[in-house]
C-alpha cells in the first residue's frame, strides 16, 4: 500500500486515525458492552448469560480479536510518525503499546475457559469460572499500566511536534495516569473515595484528549515530521 510508505504524508495521519477509530468503536463494544450484558455478580449466573447469549459473547471475542490486531498497526504507525521527533521515546511508546496488546491477548484465554464451562465442554465449576472472572479483571488492570506509559510518551512526542496543538500533549501525559490511578484503585483501595474521584477526573481528561487527537489525525491529517524543538 502507498499510503504506508511516507509517514510525513497527510493520507498516512487520516489513516492512523482511522484505525483509532476503530479501535474506539470496537473497543466500546468489546470492553464495555458485552460484558454488561454478560458479567454478573454471580459466577454460575454469568455462564448461564454465556449460555444464552453465546452469539453476543462470541462477537464480543471476535470485536476482542480485531482490536488487537488493529492495535499492532497503530502502534508500527505511530512509531513511524514520530521516530524522527524522538526515536527513543517512539520505541518506547510501541513497546508498551504492544505490551498492553499481548496482556489483552492472554485475557483471550480466561474467556476461553468461561466459555467451555457455558457449553459443558468443561466441567462447570463456579469457584474455577469466578477465578477466570477475577484473572480477567485483573488482566485490565494491569493492560492499564502499559497503556498509561504509552500515553505518556505520546503526549511528550506530540508536545515537540508541530502541526498537533500543546492541549493534546497536556491532556495525554496528565490523563494518563487515569489509567494507572484507576488499576491501583480497583486493585489495592476499591474504597478510597478520594482516589476514585482523581481516577474519574483523570479519565474524563484522558478521554476527551484521545478523542481530540483521534479528530485531529483524521480531519486535518497533520504531516508529522519536524519537531519544534531539537531533541
Amino acid at each position: 500500500m502507498d499510503v504506508l510508505r511516507d509517514p510525513t504524508q497527510s493520507s498516512y495521519s487520516r489513516l492512523v486515525g482511522v484505525g483509532y477509530l476503530a479501535i474506539a468503536v470496537f473497543g466500546v463494544f468489546a470492553i464495555l458492552y458485552v460484558p454488561s450484558q454478560i458479567i454478573a455478580d454471580d459466577p454460575g449466573e454469568t455462564l448461564s448469560n454465556i449460555r444464552q447469549n453465546r452469539g453476543l459473547f462470541n462477537a464480543g471475542i471476535a470485536a476482542d480479536s480485531l482490536v488487537m490486531l488493529i492495535e499492532i498497526m497503530v502502534s508500527t504507525m505511530l512509531y513511524q510518525m514520530f521516530r524522527r521527533v524522538n526515536e527513543t521515546m517512539a520505541f518506547a511508546a510501541m513497546l508498551a503499546r504492544f505490551a498492553m496488546v499481548a496482556v489483552m491477548a492472554v485475557m483471550l484465554l480466561f474467556q476461553a475457559g468461561l466459555a467451555g464451562m457455558s457449553s459443558g465442554a468443561i466441567p462447570a465449576d463456579d469457584r474455577l469460572a469466578e477465578m477466570l472472572i477475577h484473572m480477567h479483571h485483573a488482566g485490565v488492570w494491569v493492560w492499564q499500566v502499559f497503556f498509561g506509559l504509552h500515553l505518556i510518551l505520546l503526549g511528550q512526542l506530540v508536545c515537540r511536534t508541530r502541526g498537533l496543538p500543546n492541549i493534546f500533549a497536556i491532556g495525554l501525559t496528565v490523563g494518563a495516569f487515569g489509567y494507572i490511578t484507576d488499576s491501583i484503585y480497583s486493585f489495592g483501595y476499591p474504597e478510597a473515595e478520594l482516589l476514585g474521584w482523581v481516577r474519574a477526573v483523570l479519565l474524563g481528561i484522558v478521554t476527551l484528549s484521545e478523542i481530540g487527537f483521534l479528530l485531529w489525525l483524521l480531519i486535518r491529517a497533520p504531516r508529522i515530521g519536524a519537531t519544534e524543538t531539537d531533541v
